[in-house]
């Protein structure tokens, strides 16, 4: 089957205007008046209104198009738009050829009738998505996120295009994918179903090709990752000594490449042999929900991903790539794909394939109420089957997901209908819990079911398996919990609970000065500002991060302190949490963090920046994920008395007790140390201990109470040492920073070759290394040291003009 590309140089114009651009597709309405200058940067200031309002109006895509004799004698011609965004009227020649109104589908259209030899026109025009989304809320309210514009469940669109707590309202449109036209003959393959059975050290494969048109005999071959090649009998085939595909961290990530072949097309896919499947066996603690990859009980660590920019244009296969490589690089195994984006694209899934990063991916759905119109219904049937078709063979996917959060506010809304009270959500007739029912536990499974029949199913994040039976269950399921930042709880909340997966949990933090510099004039450089407020879409929420502040840290000195201060409490925030549900492995098998990153430059919940740039919680996340980890549960005036401005007449305890959790493959062996220390680094008193911990175990010591030890001028160091290396070091103390008696650390930094070496003096907490290059990334940053040196290797950017600071400079 031969494809002609028909991406690349276009024109666009406002419909009914003669006001031309040049245009790129796959590209946008917004990228192209960007890129003539006819529209400023959306991004700064308080530009985003501007580039809100021109979606008010309609647009029209063209170009032309060769098409030769020996192309026209093809069967078919079908005209293909890999997506188009959204509410689309396509012609050729100027002869209508079909209506798209689905961003997350791919539409195709047979115009061999219409073309002819030589030169063709095909034109695009692009409904205004928010005319549409205005008038259907008009003509069918219901409840949705009061974050982004009215009426936005009413479009199979992005759904944070629209806004969300933290992205613009940018409801972009034009052709977003690429576009082809398809020289078909006979038959196509549209995909192969490919399974596995998993039996005594060998994987049997079967293959179940769906080939549109004429049926036509196949062939199929498996290569192995070292050229080995199988070949299907009657789409079977054996595979002895199988190498098998594992999370990162747990193995190696061997792919094998599958080709079915019908003589006038062929697939090929990359597969990867595992089986991978969630546990909800009843235990101690419940009902546990974990993932197990050949029968082996994984704990994930990751986080949320969100789209990557509000211009779509600028997510680039590169740059997709790199925010995965940084994930891997921080020890994720897992990724979830948040609901109210889009479905990722195919390198998305090949990199995640290739780095070990098990996938949860959502369906397209998020905070809010649909209505399950026929319409609808036919457009979400072609949209799952499509994108499961689609993501289906890929190694690293781990899970389908119904929904982000609509189980949780539906079964709020179910409760208050059978109460009598329709106030809160204001469901017409229990119409909407009616819906959410056939979408999530019927029409939905059903379709992921019969195409991915070894894909696990889960209705809704946070659920405990659907039918509005107790949604985020402490003891089942999946969590999302926002006590801690929502609920301005103390970070030490977190160790009330041992959730068995925890899908969503996050604090917030400002980006890094460079990135604010890049959407601010320095007059708005106060984060009070109305240009801060407007790139902040959480509400109140840099009041918040004030009040966490003022119980963490002394006020800092500067307005670039203040953005510092901000990450080291997202880090310590989130430490808090991980920490404790992998020192409780069995009863907690899942941390994913919200979020992993952000589509403009913005006060969010990232733990990676607009730019790429690390914030110090991505490099705590590279020490709590890490293989193995020690961490110390400590007492003191936090945990004991969180209200640290009131009086506490009671004895305050000070005291650690330490965990190494292993999640690895293998027993490790090595020794604990600890010390109890001064301010300036001098020990105490100390003690160190044999310890071997068994593989995908977590194990605890003795508690170490320190009578002697003051709360604000004594804290506790630690360290776990395998083979002679330092696989894992911490300190605690037992008051709040700011209370904290630090000494002047002296910190200095000096370059040689391609290390930083790092000196302290005296104790120096959360030390912050950075340079005038912004994009710098090393192998650590935001640690703890002790008097010492400390080597950093520099892993991308430039280490000149270096400085660093630590807690004891933020004020």
């Amino acid at each position: 089957m031969k494809t002609i590309s028909l991406n690349g140089a276009w024109r666009m114009r406002e419909a009914r205007t003669d006001d031309w651009h040049d245009a790129l597709v796959p590209g946008s309405v917004y990228a192209d008046l960007m890129r003539d200058g006819s529209m400023p940067d959306p991004f700064w200031r308080e530009n985003e209104h501007i580039a809100f309002a021109l979606m008010e109006k309609d647009y029209e895509y063209t170009r032309a198009f060769t098409v030769t004799e020996e192309e026209l004698r093809h069967e078919r011609l079908i005209l293909r738009f890999d997506g188009l965004d959204t509410l689309a009227h396509v012609l050729v020649n100027d002869v209508p050829v079909g209506d798209a109104d689905n961003m997350h589908v791919t539409w195709e259209w047979d115009v061999k009738p219409l073309l002819h030899a030589g030169e063709n026109t095909l034109t695009v025009l692009l409904d205004s998505p928010l005319r549409f989304v205005r008038a259907a809320a008009e003509r069918a309210p219901g409840w949705e996120s009061s974050d982004a514009t009215p009426g936005f469940r009413h479009l199979r669109k992005a759904h944070c295009m629209f806004g969300w707590d933290w992205g613009p309202r940018l409801p972009d449109a034009g052709i977003w994918r690429d576009v082809s036209l398809l020289c078909v003959d006979e038959a196509r393959i549209i995909s192969v179903l490919v399974t596995q059975e998993h039996a005594d050290g060998r994987v049997a494969l079967a293959l179940a090709p769906e080939i549109e048109g004429a049926a036509r005999p196949w062939t199929a071959t498996v290569t192995a990752p070292d050229g080995q090649v199988f070949s299907a009998e009657n789409g079977r085939l054996v595979i002895d000594s199988p190498q098998l595909w594992w999370p990162r961290g747990y193995g190696e990530q061997p792919l094998y490449t599958v080709t079915v072949d019908i003589g006038c097309d062929t697939w090929t896919r990359r597969i990867g042999l595992r089986t991978l499947w969630v546990s909800r066996e009843k235990d101690q603690w419940g009902e546990e929900f974990c993932h197990i990859v050949n029968g082996v009980k994984v704990f994930a660590m990751g986080a949320d991903y969100i789209p990557e920019d509000n211009i779509l244009q600028r997510v680039t296969p590169e740059r997709t790539r790199r925010l995965l490589e940084d994930a891997a690089l921080a020890n994720f195994n897992a990724i979830r794909v948040w609901g109210g984006g889009y479905y990722p694209s195919d390198d998305f899934f090949d990199a995640c394939d290739e780095l070990g990063l098990m996938v949860w991916q959502d369906l397209m759905y998020a905070c809010a109420f649909y209505d399950l119109t026929p319409e609808f219904e036919r457009s979400i049937r072609l949209e799952t089957e499509q994108n499961v078709r689609r993501i289906r063979h890929h190694a690293s996917l781990a899970l389908i997901c119904g929904n982000n959060e609509m189980e949780m506010f539906m079964g709020r809304a179910n409760e208050a209908l059978t109460r009598g009270d329709t106030h809160a959500f204001n469901p017409k007739n229990h119409r909407h819990v009616a819906d959410y029912v056939k979408m999530f536990e019927y029409l939905l499974p059903g379709i992921v079911q019969r195409l991915a029949p070894q894909t696990f199913w889960w209705p809704a994040s946070p659920s405990s398996g659907g039918n509005f039976d107790g949604p985020n269950d402490a003891h089942r399921g999946d969590v999302h919990y926002w006590d801690v930042w929502h609920g301005e709880k103390p970070f030490t909340e977190y160790r009330k609970f041992t959730f068995r997966y925890a899908s969503e949990f996050g604090f917030q933090s400002f980006p890094c000065l460079k990135t604010v510099e890049s959407f601010t004039e320095p007059r708005d450089r106060n984060i009070f500002s109305r240009v801060m407020e407007r790139h902040q879409r959480n509400a109140a929420a840099n009041g918040k991060i004030m009040a966490y502040l003022a119980q963490t840290f002394r006020y800092p000195s500067s307005f670039d302190n203040l953005l510092y201060a901000s990450q080291l409490m997202q880090a310590e925030a989130i430490r808090y949490g991980v920490e404790h549900w992998r020192r409780n492995r069995g009863a907690s098998m899942g941390a994913i963090i919200w979020q992993l990153n952000d589509c403009w430059p913005v006060a969010s919940w990232a733990s990676v920046d607009y730019f790429g740039r690390w914030k110090a919680l991505q490099y705590a996340a590279k020490r709590f994920f890490a293989p193995v980890l020690l961490s110390a549960e400590e007492e003191g005036e936090l945990t004991q008395n969180p209200k640290i401005n009131e009086f506490h007449p009671a004895p305050i305890e000070r005291s650690i007790r330490l965990n190494v959790s292993n999640e690895t493959m293998n027993e490790v062996s090595g020794v604990v140390r600890w010390a109890l220390r001064r301010p300036d680094g001098s020990i105490v008193r100390g003690g160190e201990q044999p310890l071997t911990v068994p593989a995908l175990t977590a194990v605890w010591m003795d508690k170490i109470i320190f009578d002697d030890a003051s709360l604000t001028a004594n804290f506790a160091s630690f360290e776990y040492v395998a083979d002679g290396e330092v696989v894992s070091e911490g300190t605690a103390l037992f008051c709040a920073p700011k209370h904290f008696e630090f000494a002047d650390p002296g910190l200095s930094a000096r370059l040689e070759g391609e290390e930083i070496v790092v000196s302290a003096k005296a104790y120096a907490r959360q030390v912050w290394i950075e340079s005038d290059d912004p994009d710098l990334l090393l192998s650590d940053n935001a640690f703890d040291l002790n008097v010492c040196e400390k080597r950093v290797r520099v892993l991308r950017g430039s280490a000149a003009d270096l400085r660093v600071r630590s807690v004891y400079d933020i004020g």
